[in-house]
């Protein structure tokens, strides 16, 4: 996992924009937009280009290794995500 997208996510889509490979979800498109608390990087198929990090206007992209440890958790959301 290169990158995670945490709580504070407002489910804006300007990552889902600039992510060149789609690794992030759900789109407004997604049955499950509405539902959804946050958006989500899918771990399998992020590339670690950063791309949507400096997009995001809550900050709530961390490069996995700086990610704070009160975050943690969010690694697995975002990864039981795409378990589904």
């Amino acid at each position: 996992m290169a990158h995670v997208i945490t709580d504070t996510c407002t489910k804006d889509e300007l990552c889902l924009e600039t992510c060149p490979n789609g690794s992030i979800a759900p789109s407004h498109d997604d049955a499950n937009f509405e539902t959804a608390t946050q958006l989500y990087i899918n771990p399998e198929e992020c590339i670690d280009c950063g791309a949507c990090v400096p997009v995001c206007p809550t900050n709530s992209i961390y490069p996995v290794d700086e990610l704070p440890a009160e975050k943690a958790e969010f690694i697995e959301k975002n990864t039981a995500y795409f378990q589904k």
